[in-house]
């Protein structure tokens, strides 16, 4: 199970942000049991999606402009802790838990243990795991491809885009991990000013149908290289599945987990980093 997410130069393979956890926990009808979440987790591939978070331990540093090495063998030792994938799936199941109704669990499970289930999930679990490098190079070439040949499949992969964030509020979500990660790192004094809030935030607005833009772009070139060896057939029988009401509702709530816990991580990681550096300029 994967959803498309960009955090500027952090890969791609970037839902509802704190204030729609808080909204699914109120309406959660039956609470799962937690053998059944965990069952869950891995039959949907969601805590592959979860481990591959740590995968941009790294690129937290390259946003601010700062080369991991400059922390020599802590780095290893902070990213590890930072981004420990026990304690993030931990995390997920106990949200899950409290959200997730044993109603859609059953239903998303129930596909995702289908043959095409199956499928679908080992090729989004290798996607996750691929250099990012070779999933754009390969991605955008196919995607190329396909605009030149004017191949209907183009617009299968953007409709199973759209499919897993129907209520369209990725760009939203990414702005606030943005948000939360900068001013971390502005408190541990790992920028060479202080930054403004009110004034970050404005400046993401300005730039939002840009980021919007570049998203979709990025997303279309993950969907192309994730699915290439996916049937026409079974990639429109992949997107009915997520067109349904309890498959929306599962996916607006794992996403908004897998959000939240990358806008957690990466604000850990600042303060951590800033810790290191011992609250000096790097």
């Amino acid at each position: 199970m994967t959803a498309t997410r960009q955090i500027n130069r952090l890969p791609h393979a970037i839902a509802a942000l704190v204030a729609g956890v808080a909204l699914l926990w109120a309406a959660a009808l039956h609470a799962a049991e937690k053998e059944r979440v965990e069952a869950f987790l891995d039959v949907t591939g969601f805590d592959v999606a979860l481990d591959s978070i740590g995968l941009t331990a790294e690129d937290a540093a390259t946003m601010l402009g700062i080369d991991p090495g400059t922390f020599a063998d802590e780095w290893d030792s902070i990213a590890k802790d930072v981004f420990d994938t026990g304690k993030m799936r931990a995390t997920a199941i106990g949200i899950l838990q409290e959200t997730l109704s044993d109603e859609d669990l059953a239903h998303a499970a129930a596909f995702y243990a289908s043959p095409l289930g199956q499928r679908l999930v080992e090729v989004e679990n290798a996607a996750h795991k691929a250099p990012d490098a070779q999933k754009r190079e390969k991605g955008e070439a196919l995607v190329a491809d396909m605009v030149k040949r004017g191949d209907e499949r183009l617009g299968i992969l953007r409709d199973l885009n759209a499919a897993v964030d129907e209520s369209g509020v990725a760009v939203r979500a990414v702005q606030e991990i943005q948000v939360r990660f900068l001013m971390a790192a502005s408190e541990a004094g790992l920028l060479r000013r202080d930054l403004d809030e009110g004034a970050l935030r404005a400046m993401m607005r300005e730039t939002e149908n840009e980021l919007r833009l570049s998203m979709k772009e990025s997303a279309l070139a993950n969907a192309a290289y994730t699915y290439r060896e996916i049937s026409d057939a079974d990639l429109r029988a992949y997107l009915d599945a997520l067109r349904q009401p309890r498959m929306q509702r599962v996916y607006e709530l794992m996403n908004a987990v897998q959000w939240e816990i990358m806008g957690d991580r990466y604000a850990a990681m600042a303060h951590r980093m800033g810790a290191v550096a011992g609250g000096q300029e790097l």
